[in-house]
């Protein structure tokens, strides 16, 4: 495959390690660490592998990602998953002309946009909040919604680890003024929304380096960001205020977090232990 100065291709490992308070009896897993194949992102290599050894199988969930389920049966004291993926990335192509909001309300009430256009659990917001994203909005078209309301969003709330749970809402985050790029994600996904444009979850991979050198490890983790509806999905990072390009990696998406979790599983014994995530980045072209 011709590679163009505009594209790149990465090398990602991601790798989920857990560890039990004590062994347990069983388990049951799925995964969604497989890059998708789009316009302008083709997965070359994917694997995911599992320690202690068992079979698995795959199938595409719903919203058209790729899912890695398995079981473990007998007792084990520990759990690595690794997913490994070869992706080349390319810039994305010009913004679609915008519609018209009058246009993007019949597409919604035509079609499946609507199931990106109404509020979940995950993405329910106060009222006060939905009005300062039409005050944002006022006057400007679909495109200039989506990066008005990030902007609101990412004025409000900054980048800073560890400073909310997998558990925080949106509404939480937005008080706190502190959150991670899934909070971000899903005040502008709820905010976007209330405005009247569809949005959606998207979770992948961000190459914490954009001028990385070619064949060198770098330690990075999973991303969050956003897609908008303005006559076709439109991606946009919110937490880098920077439309979604070759740097970026889609792996899932949906209406929040709960449908691209990248690891669910349950597993029966004792209450305890966390999983440890590390995610590696090699850019080899």
């Amino acid at each position: 495959m011709t590679t163009t100065p505009a594209s790149r291709r990465l090398r990602i490992k991601h790798t989920t390690k857990v560890s039990y308070a004590q062994p347990a009896a069983s388990s049951h897993n799925e995964v969604r660490m497989t890059p998708l194949t789009l316009p302008a992102q083709t997965t070359l290599d994917a694997r995911v592998t599992v320690n202690p050894t068992t079979p698995t199988w795959s199938y595409w969930d719903y919203w058209g990602t790729q899912v890695t389920g398995f079981d473990l049966m007998d007792p084990h004291g520990h759990l690595t998953i690794t997913a490994s993926s070869l992706v080349e990335t390319s810039r994305p192509e010009p913004l679609p002309l915008a519609p018209t909001w009058d246009e993007v309300a019949e597409r919604i009430a035509g079609s499946r946009l609507l199931e990106f256009a109404n509020p979940t659990g995950r993405t329910t917001v106060p009222p006060k909040l939905i009005k300062k994203a039409r005050k944002a909005a006022a006057g400007l078209d679909p495109h200039e919604t989506a990066v008005a309301v990030s902007a609101l969003v990412a004025d409000r709330v900054s980048y800073l680890p560890g400073a909310t749970s997998v558990n925080t809402s949106p509404a939480e985050a937005w008080e706190q003024g502190a959150g991670v790029c899934q909070d971000i994600t899903h005040l502008t996904v709820a905010l976007l929304r209330g405005a009247g444009l569809p949005a959606r979850y998207v979770s992948g991979y961000l190459h914490p380096e954009r001028d990385a050198e070619l064949h060198r490890p770098v330690a990075g983790e999973s991303h969050a960001w956003i897609e908008y509806w303005a006559g076709d999905w439109c991606g946009y990072d919110p937490t880098n205020r920077v439309r979604a390009d070759e740097s970026h990696v889609v792996v899932a998406r949906g209406r929040d977090y709960d449908d691209v979790t990248p690891h669910k599983g349950i597993y029966r014994g004792v209450p305890g232990g966390s999983p440890e995530v590390t995610v590696e980045f090699t850019r080899v072209a």
